[in-house]
C-alpha cells in the first residue's frame, strides 16, 4: 500500500457552491490575514494557514487537478500539570510559614493563574497541522481529521477567513448506521451496492441499560453470528469498508472516514517521477480515487438530503438461523 501525504482520517461537509469557486488570488487575500504565526511567551494557543507545500512565504492555497489545498497549523504551549501543583503547593506553604495563615480558595486560584503565566515562556510548545480538502466542482469540504477539537478549530478558522463558504455536515438519506446494518445483514456480496464491498472489522453497541460492545477483527462478516447480534438490537458503529479495489476505510456512524489507505495499483500511474512533482502527482491521484469513493459511498446511503431533512433509518433485520459464538473483545480501531 501507498500513502500519500495527506488524508488519512476525513470528516466530509459541503460547503456554498458559489463559495467554494471562489477565485484562487480572492481565496489567497482571505486568508493571508490569518498566516500561522508562533506562540507568544504567554500565549497558549496560536492557530494559523501555513503553505501546502512546506515552502516559506508561498502560497496558502494550492490548486492541484483542479482542487483546492489549504492546511492549518495549531501550535500549544502548556506547563506541565504536576509542574503548576508542585510549585503553587511551594508557594501555597511559603505563604503560610511566613504569615501564619493559610491561603483561602480565591487566593490560591489567583496563584495559580500567576504561576501558569510565569512558567509558560518555559514551556515546550507542540505542533500540528490539518489538511483542507475542497473540491469547487461539487462543493465537497473535506478536513483530514476526526477530533472534535481540531474540527473545530478548522471550521472557526475558515468561518473568519471565508464566512461565505458557511460548511454544514454532510448528511445522506439513510443515516451511515443503517447502511452499516443492512450490508452487514446481506445473504452475498452480491447484495451489497454499487463498488462498495465489506472488509473484515466492525464494532457492534447495543443502546440498552448494558451498553454491550462487540469488536470483530480479521473476520468475514457475512454470517449468523454477525446477523444475530443485529437481530438482538447491537448496531454498527464502526464498519471496514472498500471502494472498488482502491480505496479502504472505516466508515463511522457519523459519516466520518477513518484510516484511509490506497490499495494496490492506485499509484502505478505515477510511475517514477521526479521528487518535485510528488506533492501534485499524489494530490491529483489521491482526489480522484476520493471523489469518486465518497460519491459512491453517498449513493449506497440513499443519496445527499437537504439541511433539515432526517435520515431515514432502516428496520432491525429478523433474527438468524444458528447459534452466536462468544466474541473476544479485539483490541479498539
Amino acid at each position: 500500500m501507498h500513502s500519500p501525504p495527506v488524508f488519512k482520517n476525513l470528516s466530509l461537509y459541503r460547503c456554498d457552491a458559489d463559495a467554494a469557486r471562489t477565485p484562487l488570488a480572492a481565496l489567497e487575500d482571505a486568508l493571508e490575514p490569518a498566516r500561522f504565526a508562533p506562540c507568544a511567551p504567554t500565549q497558549e494557543k496560536a492557530v494559523g494557514w501555513i503553505e501546502p507545500r512546506g515552502q516559506a512565504h508561498g502560497p496558502l492555497v494550492e490548486s492541484v487537478a483542479g482542487q483546492r489545498l489549504l492546511r492549518l497549523r495549531i501550535e500549544t504551549r502548556a506547563v506541565p500539570g504536576d509542574v503548576l501543583r508542585r510549585t503553587v503547593e511551594e508557594r501555597a506553604q511559603h505563604i503560610e510559614q511566613t504569615t501564619g495563615r493559610k491561603p483561602g480558595r480565591k487566593e490560591l486560584r489567583d496563584l495559580r493563574d500567576d504561576v501558569r503565566l510565569e512558567l509558560l515562556p518555559m514551556a515546550f510548545t507542540k505542533q500540528s497541522s490539518v489538511w483542507v480538502w475542497i473540491d469547487p466542482e461539487t462543493g465537497l469540504l473535506a478536513i483530514d481529521s476526526t477530533s472534535g477539537a481540531r474540527l473545530d478549530d478548522v471550521l472557526t478558522a475558515l468561518s473568519h477567513a471565508m464566512p461565505a463558504l458557511a460548511p454544514r455536515l454532510l448528511q445522506t438519506a439513510h443515516t451511515p448506521q443503517a447502511g452499516m446494518t443492512e450490508w452487514l445483514s446481506a445473504a452475498s456480496p452480491d447484495d451489497w451496492p454499487g463498488a462498495l464491498a465489506v472488509e473484515r472489522e466492525c464494532e457492534l453497541r447495543s443502546d440498552d441499560e448494558q451498553k454491550s460492545v462487540v469488536k470483530l477483527v480479521r473476520l468475514d462478516l457475512l454470517n449468523d453470528e454477525v446477523r444475530q447480534h443485529l437481530a438482538r438490537g447491537l448496531r454498527p458503529t464502526r464498519l471496514a469498508l472498500s471502494w472498488d479495489g482502491r480505496v479502504a476505510f472505516v466508515l463511522t456512524e457519523s459519516l466520518q472516514l477513518r484510516r484511509v489507505q490506497f490499495l494496490e495499483g492506485v499509484f502505478d500511474a505515477a510511475g517514477d517521477i521526479d521528487p518535485s512533482e510528488r506533492f501534485d502527482t499524489d494530490v491529483a491521484l489521491s482526489t480522484a480515487e476520493l471523489q469518486r469513493a465518497i460519491a459512491g459511498l453517498v449513493e449506497a446511503l440513499g443519496g445527499e438530503v437537504a439541511p433539515g431533512q432526517t435520515p431515514a433509518p432502516i428496520d432491525a433485520p429478523a433474527a438468524a438461523v444458528g447459534t452466536a459464538a462468544p466474541t473476544a473483545d479485539d483490541p479498539p480501531f
